[in-house]
């Protein structure tokens, strides 16, 4: 099978350092990251990172083994996609005089977004969705002069019952288990 598109949440202790141990994981065994988002919990000592990337099965098993075996990692889960909702956001800044205003705020509606800033020469607009209805707006709004524009990475969340279980790992310091 040929490398394809998957997606990993984990949990992991909400520390100075995790982000950057599972990030070099990645660079130490030459895997990218096509996206990344990490953020806060509902329980402040945990974040969630989720990270997109690809590989084949055998490349797909080897970087959730890897990341398991870290000590701030609590749990890894590769999504199924169909069971999962996967957003992302993004600002764009576009030029755009009096002009073209009405044309631009026309596929601002259309697309679902929203402006977040108006200058006398440019829209800041914000919108939330899947790749390809960010990928779309951009094409849309290119010709009117996309001069800026950010994007969050891709977070996912599972449907329904579907969810990411926190496993906590016991770890012995001294007397202490964790």
């Amino acid at each position: 099978m040929g490398a394809e598109t998957f997606v990993l949440a984990m949990l992991v202790n909400n520390q100075a350092g995790v982000l950057t141990r599972v990030s070099s994981l990645f660079g130490r065994r030459g895997f990218n990251i096509d996206s990344l988002s990490v953020g806060e919990t509902e329980d402040s000592r945990v974040s969630r990172i989720t990270i997109q990337t690809s590989g084949d099965d055998r490349v797909r098993e080897q970087i959730v083994r890897q990341l398991e075996k870290l000590h701030d990692v609590r749990t890894v889960t590769v999504m199924e996609l169909d069971r999962t909702v996967l957003r992302e956001l993004m600002m764009v800044k576009v030029q755009a005089g009096p002009d073209q205003l009405a044309q631009v705020q026309e596929a601002v509606k259309v697309f679902r977004a929203k402006i977040v800033d108006l200058t006398p020469s440019s829209i800041i607009a914000e919108i939330t969705g899947e790749k390809t209805k960010l990928d779309a707006f951009i094409a849309y709004l290119a010709p009117y002069g996309v001069t800026e524009l950010c994007r969050t990475g891709l977070t996912a969340i599972g449907r329904g019952e579907y969810k990411l279980h926190q496993q906590q790992k016991e770890q012995t310091h001294g007397d202490d288990v964790l």
